[in-house]
């Protein structure tokens, strides 16, 4: 991936170049200052301003240098460039450019807001299917190791209830099909486990609820606590962390597709209604990051890609049409257009938006409202 600098070098080969030993000249350095404060709303949303930038690549730079291999070799990204020869080149440049422009500031962005806390830092990450949630909280928490921050990553599905609890409230709720929508989890298991990680002392040892999909022939089911000992940073991910309800008329008048009959508008109301739940839980979060998709309906594509790639591997996986009424479901529940983009505008309960292209890779970083 080393190629020789052209008389107007590209990001990514100031990157390589960099990699491979050679540090950027009086042009590339310019070059990199200048992307770094293009365009100002990410500047502006990432701490970086005219007067630090050249002391944040600085120091950039050495977490770069130091780390880099290490994140090509994680098992998220080491089979992807393994088993595609052909366009190996291009996955490599999207982790490069990635990891300089996101991962890395944002990780020592993370890094910085612990330091002005007397305890752990909780870091709410949003994303649906396909926008880099879990791949974004492995990234950070090898950045944050080599930071000396202890990391522990928790999903919203971890805080499922019990498979015995689930199908009680299915005969009670015959509507829910699927686990996932609010009213499904154990909230004040997750209330517990974020109030515990807050008070942390370093000697202090808390138990945290995992979940096992594979469970009950898919419908899974808690499994044993896992014991921590200490955390500095936790990333708590889900596809609906910190959203939050929206006022009831919204589902008296036109709605948006799939909420297109009574009895889907019923169901929205209800499961907007058992939100409310969540909100002492979303109280607990110090910051909230929303992955989003430039289009919400790249979830159905997506979907459709991480279940032919699980039968390619032997597994079993969901026809196009299971994966359809899946996606549907959960688009009735907690519809992208109803509760997403009104948070996405919101300072006071969003800190950071990025925007997630077809491809899955970033785009946009911005504050809300900017």
């Amino acid at each position: 991936m080393t190629h020789p600098i052209s008389p107007s070098p590209s990001l990514d080969e100031i990157l390589n170049q960099w990699l491979a030993g050679k540090a950027p000249n009086s042009l590339a350095w310019k070059k990199l200052v200048t992307a770094e404060l293009t365009p100002p709303e990410r500047a502006k949303a990432l701490g970086i301003t005219p007067d630090n930038v050249s002391e944040k690549l600085r120091a950039r730079s050495r977490l770069f240098e130091s780390i880099y291999s290490d994140v090509l070799t994680l098992p998220y990204f080491a089979p992807k460039i393994k088993d595609n020869p052909k366009h190996s080149e291009s996955i490599q440049t999207n982790i490069l450019l990635s990891m300089w422009r996101l991962w890395l500031p944002l990780a020592i962005q993370l890094a910085e807001s612990r330091k002005q806390l007397d305890r752990p830092l909780i870091q709410g990450i949003l994303g649906g299917q396909g926008t880099g949630k879990t791949t974004l909280a492995i990234v950070l928490k090898l950045i944050l190791a080599q930071l000396e921050y202890r990391t522990l990553s928790l999903s919203i599905d971890d805080l499922y209830k019990t498979y015995q609890e689930r199908q009680q409230l299915r005969e009670h709720d015959p509507r829910l099909i699927w686990r996932g929508p609010p009213g499904t989890h154990d909230v004040d298991l997750g209330i517990q486990v974020l109030d515990e990680l807050r008070s942390q002392n370093s000697s202090d040892s808390i138990l945290i609820p995992r979940f096992d999909k594979s469970a009950w022939q898919g419908a899974g089911d808690r499994t044993d606590f896992e014991p921590v000992q200490k955390a500095d940073i936790v990333l708590f991910e889900g596809w609906f962390v910190g959203v939050r309800p929206v006022a009831a008329t919204v589902f008296s008048g036109a709605t948006p597709a799939p909420i297109e009959t009574e009895s889907d508008r019923a169901f929205a109301r209800d499961i907007n209604e058992r939100l409310k739940a969540y909100l002492p839980l979303w109280e607990r979060l110090d910051h909230l990051i929303v992955l989003y998709p430039i289009d919400y309906r790249l979830s159905l594509q997506w979907r459709r890609q991480a279940e032919a790639e699980m039968i390619a591997t032997g597994k079993s996986g969901m026809s196009d049409s299971e994966i359809h009424e899946f996606v549907k479901y959960f688009w009735k529940a907690l519809h992208p257009e109803l509760f997403i983009t009104p948070l996405i505008h919101n300072p006071d309960w969003v800190d950071l938006v990025i925007e997630i292209n077809s491809d899955h890779t970033p785009d946009r970083v911005y504050h809300p409202g900017e």
